[in-house]
């Protein structure tokens, strides 16, 4: 079974050098990367920049329509107004059908802010020691998983994640 998981960085930069981490580690066939993207927002910008992994995963298991559909819901359809109401509520309803709610859209939306950044990744086979050891340096929050409430507990103890919030299964 596949993990999404969603990690908060307190820079622009750290999700990218999270992806980068995970690229090595596929390549040693330590973790399978089935799809990712990364929300990168720099102080001063009106909205984030977001990036879906192509080279990191190949064609990708969600696809971009997915991660736009995602975004755009998280982050820019405040922006458009009334207008688009209807229309955010049919993709609300569709996203919720991956297990996407609008709690886990309020959740990101709060969370990621200027000055941070956000690893979406969907991952399976990883080789839990060999990946906690490469991350041992990097400091990131866990703020969704549709793991079990025991696994995430699990993954947040070897990622020294301190902060345990409620997961969104």
């Amino acid at each position: 079974m596949a993990t999404l998981s969603v990690w908060k960085f307190d820079d622009p930069a750290g999700a990218r050098e999270a992806s980068e981490k995970l690229r090595t580690l596929a390549k040693q066939n330590l973790i399978t990367v089935h799809d990712a993207a990364t929300v990168s927002w720099t102080e001063g910008d009106n909205r984030p920049k977001t990036t879906q992994l192509h080279n990191l995963v190949g064609a990708g298991a969600l696809g971009g329509a997915f991660w736009g559909t995602l975004f755009g819901l998280i982050f820019f359809i405040p922006l458009l107004g009334m207008a688009m109401g209807a229309a955010a509520g049919a993709l609300g309803g569709s996203m919720r059908d991956v297990g996407i709610d609008d709690d886990f859209i309020r959740r990101i939306r709060d969370d990621v802010v200027p000055g941070t950044s956000a690893l979406f990744v969907m991952t399976s086979d990883a080789v839990i020691d060999r990946v906690h050891d490469e991350f041992r340096d990097v400091r990131a929050e866990l703020v969704f998983t549709n793991l079990s409430a025991e696994q995430e507990n699990a993954l947040r103890e070897v990622f020294g994640d301190a902060e345990v919030r409620e997961s969104a299964t």
